[in-house]
């Protein structure tokens, strides 16, 4: 489809949590449009490398005077920063809601105030709970069985109530389970980059359930792209899925490993483990919204998107 082109080169984004996985690969495709780009994280120095031209602050986005100041001379922001997993809200939902809803809810405010414009990155994997009909578009009703997704959906719900009482302006976006070069294995969420990591220590793979949980995985470079252009052509007040339209279970997941580690000499042993009440089943994402507002769709063939993500942890693996 055509789009129409648009100068981005006097937008200045901030883009929160910028300096993780997902902000790594979005802020280079943020540059590519001209925009320019201030990237806020907790740590001194941003876990990726970032473009050169790229501002990072260190600081904390609760912290409203700091975030203030740097809305006073951004005009988009983009929400990634959260400060759990789907395992560990479960283990603490109190905690899950007390360290996210706060200072989220604060920025809001702030955003709203300033007049500027919000990109809030939420899930698809589990605000829609178990639907039963796949793949899931966006006005499926949404039922979390997480800790987790209960307080994004809170998070969604706070932003539409934030633009109807006070002008925020906003789009929401429900990615799938990004997978790729980049991100850390065992930190709770990510069972690609994890079961690759535990196969080149020699690990066994758990697998909740016979077969695991079917997701829809997308290459993080497919994302990043996917962000951006729901930036450009999204409407306002309005969610649009991120996804790639397949589902694969841990175990399918497994099957496609297994060519790429075996001709590196690596052995794939699966630990079956009972199914965990947290998890959602299946999680198989439409985004026929999106494709039709930006003409997005995913690049990135699994096989290829796994074989990067292989390499990369094995290069990882060799370094450490």
């Amino acid at each position: 489809m055509s789009l129409a082109k648009t100068d981005y080169s006097n937008t200045k984004t901030l883009v929160i949590g910028g300096g993780g996985f997902i902000g790594s690969h979005l802020i280079p495709e943020l540059v590519k449009t001209g925009r320019q780009v201030v990237a806020l994280g907790r740590h001194s120095q941003p876990t990726h490398t970032l473009p050169k031209e790229v501002e990072y602050v260190q600081g904390d986005y609760a912290d409203q005077g700091l975030l203030r100041f740097l809305i006073d001379e951004n005009t988009e922001v983009v929400h990634l920063a959260y400060a759990s997993v789907p395992n560990s809200s479960y283990k603490d939902p109190l905690a899950d809601l007390t360290q996210n809803l706060p200072s989220a809810l604060s920025l809001f405010g702030v955003i709203a105030d300033r007049g500027a414009k919000l990109v809030y990155v939420s899930s698809g994997g589990t605000v829609y709970g178990t639907p039963k009909v796949f793949p899931i578009d966006e006005e499926c009703p949404t039922h979390p069985i997480s800790p987790y997704g209960v307080t994004k959906l809170t998070l969604e719900n706070y932003a539409h109530l934030y633009s109807v009482t006070r002008g925020l302006q906003y789009i929401c976006l429900r990615p799938g389970n990004p997978y790729g070069i980049g991100q850390a294995p065992f930190i709770g969420q990510g069972f690609i980059s994890t079961a690759v990591a535990k196969i080149l220590q020699n690990q066994s793979v758990d697998i909740f359930g016979p077969q695991g949980t079917v997701r829809d995985y997308l290459y993080i470079s497919d994302l990043a792209k996917a962000i951006v252009l729901a930036m450009n052509y999204g409407k306002p007040s309005q969610t649009y899925n991120i996804g790639s339209e397949i589902g694969r279970s841990n175990l399918e997941v497994l099957e496609n490993l297994k060519p790429i580690l075996n001709k590196l000499g690596y052995e794939i042993n699966i630990n079956y483990l009972p199914s965990r009440p947290f998890d959602v089943k299946v999680n198989i994402l439409n985004s026929e919204k999106l494709r039709m507002v930006s003409g997005w769709h995913p690049e990135v063939n699994f096989s290829d998107g796994l074989e990067k993500t292989v390499q990369w942890l094995l290069s990882e693996k060799s370094v450490g």
